[in-house]
């Protein structure tokens, strides 16, 4: 059988030869799942800095809130426009010992006009 020489430009490819379409192909997809998994980080840590931003201020000024503790339930209260705000649960909690103590929400107000 005899033996097929190759020729010296076919033993090298050539470095000015156009990549093949599935190549190019290849890179765009890569580099489009780099942009998206970038952009999710991003977004992520976006977010997590919008939380931070606002953990514990005032929605109405902006302003740290004042975490006061009256009979077992936490009041948020804003020391600037004297807005109170209450964690979830709390507004159960206060109702459900009103019914049983009356005039705990007299005496929160009480807390509150200081």
């Amino acid at each position: 059988m005899p033996q097929h020489q190759l020729d010296e430009s076919e033993e090298t490819m050539s470095t000015d030869e156009k990549p093949s379409r599935n190549e190019d192909e290849y890179f765009v997809k890569r580099d489009a799942e780099f942009i998206r998994e970038r952009r999710e980080r991003l977004d992520e840590e976006r977010r997590r800095l919008e939380r931070t931003s606002h953990y514990n201020k005032c929605p109405r000024c902006g302003i740290d809130l004042v975490e006061r503790d009256h009979n077992g339930v936490k009041i948020d209260q804003c020391a600037t426009c004297g807005g109170m705000w209450l964690d979830r649960g709390e507004l159960e909690i206060i109702e459900e010992s009103d019914r049983h103590a009356p005039g705990f929400i007299h005496n929160l107000i009480g807390l509150i006009r200081g």
